[in-house]
């Protein structure tokens, strides 16, 4: 039997940082295409398991220590990703300290869900909508058919 063709998976982690008022999000400007500010994250290696590869992810790209809380969904669209199709497990995660940017990322910033950077890459808009409404209600993203 053939190897199936399939998307390449990825991680991205909500870092909430708990020591600080209005508990505000570390996101990360890209150095690589797509431009723009995003979740930190990337691709799962082989042998690595999904909460493994988040907490990795960030620790490269942020250099905090988190721990993940929450699940807060599978993002699929075919179209979320121009340089492919990837699929992406999102968690919510905590840390405290002090982020700075390495690997990918050419610069960090910390937002409040209310004043968020006008350029997000990929659907990370989509993935902070379903964030908000995760924070105010406890509700995980809906499923999307």
């Amino acid at each position: 039997m053939p190897k199936p063709v399939t998307p390449l998976l990825t991680v991205d982690t909500i870092i909430e940082l708990y020591d600080r008022p209005e508990r505000p999000i570390v996101l990360i400007e890209r150095r690589s295409p797509p431009y723009g500010w995003a979740l930190p994250g990337g691709f799962v290696e082989v042998g690595e398991r999904l909460e493994q590869a988040a907490v990795r992810e960030a620790r490269e790209e942020t250099g905090l220590e988190v721990t993940l809380i929450a699940l807060l969904g599978c993002y699929s669209d075919p179209q979320r990703d121009p340089r492919g199709h990837t699929v992406s497990v999102v968690y919510v995660a905590q840390a405290s300290g002090e982020p700075r940017a390495a690997d990918d990322a050419r610069n960090v910033g910390l937002f409040t869900l209310q004043g968020l950077p006008e350029r997000l890459a990929f659907d990370h808009r989509l993935i902070l909508d379903d964030y908000r409404r995760y924070r105010e209600t406890g509700q995980p993203a809906p499923l999307r058919i």
